[in-house]
């Protein structure tokens, strides 16, 4: 219970209020995906099912009435806080450091742009990292508040708390023959040349697991650390590839790769904002922090919404 977060207490208190996960992801703008998710790692941290689910039927277990009263007392708690600091938010200053994955490089950026007009006083520091060994000894040292990456590091005491999904899709040049078609079934992968990710990195161990539990086995032409470099292999029509779709918006837009259409796709991994457990947050980690927790996921979701839609058109 005291790994609980107060976002995850927000998420229960509305399904419970509306005891529905689709209203509830519809009133806090998140996907009934990212609600579910809250509240299995809430009953996870309880030990106990808040919910008992029939169908689309949704009801609250005994457990759950009692903790509702509980949930709704922090909640409120939490809200007198929130008043009683007001007053000091626009005197946010100081530095604040973010490490990033690189594939979190084409939307971070974005978001902090909107942190900055809210909070103009504070200074940030911005490290992209090519690979996530080099996000977690930044972390281990110190020289990052906060760290935007998909796995959090199971080798250090960290605290780490989802705050969007993050989708995995296969592209093609234009002109390649998968390109055409409606649809790709999974076995028209068998032979595909593939542009991969590198060894270690998340979007190569999710293509790698995917893969292999349809029985397929990547004809893997050429290995590279770098999206950007990828993303020019598949233009030149050197093969196919498997990325984050949060760094194919420009290409997708302009019509310089295609998005596949693959059976069981677009995978789903989830993004993390990852600190030390020891670390206490400067007063400007703490309002980024909260800031990525309530803005990123309505971000990304109609940056994904916006990509994915058009192939199911027609």
């Amino acid at each position: 219970m005291l790994n609980a977060t107060f976002r995850q207490l927000r998420v229960f208190c509305e399904v419970a209020k509306s005891l529905s996960f689709a209203r509830a992801a519809e009133v806090l703008h998140l996907t009934p995906p990212a609600v579910t998710m809250q509240v299995k790692e809430l009953e996870s941290q309880l030990g106990l099912p808040m919910f008992e689910r029939q169908g689309r039927q949704v009801s609250l277990t005994t457990s759950g009435e009692y903790f509702l009263v509980y949930a709704r007392r922090l909640l409120a708690t939490l809200k007198e806080a929130d008043d009683a600091m007001a007053r000091f938010r626009g005197a946010e200053s100081g530095l604040l450091s973010i490490g990033l994955v690189s594939t979190a490089k084409y939307f971070v950026p974005q978001l902090l742009a909107r942190f900055h007009e809210e909070h103009p006083g504070v200074e940030v520091k911005l490290s992209v990292c090519q690979n996530r060994q080099q996000l977690v000894a930044l972390l281990q040292s110190g020289e990052v508040d906060l760290a935007v990456m998909g796995r959090p590091p199971k080798e250090l005491a960290t605290r780490a708390e989802p705050f969007a999904a993050h989708p995995q899709v296969f592209v093609a040049a234009p002109n390649h023959p998968l390109a055409s078609l409606d649809h790709v079934p999974l076995e028209a992968l068998a032979n595909q040349r593939f542009i991969a990710r590198e060894i270690g990195s998340g979007t190569r161990k999710m293509m790698d697991d995917f893969l292999r539990e349809h029985h397929l086995a990547p004809r893997v032409a050429m290995e590279l650390p770098s999206n950007e470099t990828i993303k020019q292999a598949v233009m030149a029509g050197m093969g196919v590839s498997f990325l984050s779709l949060h760094t194919l918006g420009l290409e997708l837009r302009v019509g310089v790769l295609k998005l596949l259409d693959v059976e069981h796709t677009p995978l789903m991994r989830t993004w993390n904002l990852v600190r030390m457990q020891s670390k206490l947050l400067s007063p400007a980690a703490e309002a980024f922090r909260y800031f990525m927790l309530e803005n990123a996921e309505p971000h990304l979701l109609k940056h994904d919404k916006d990509l994915l839609e058009p192939r199911h058109k027609g």
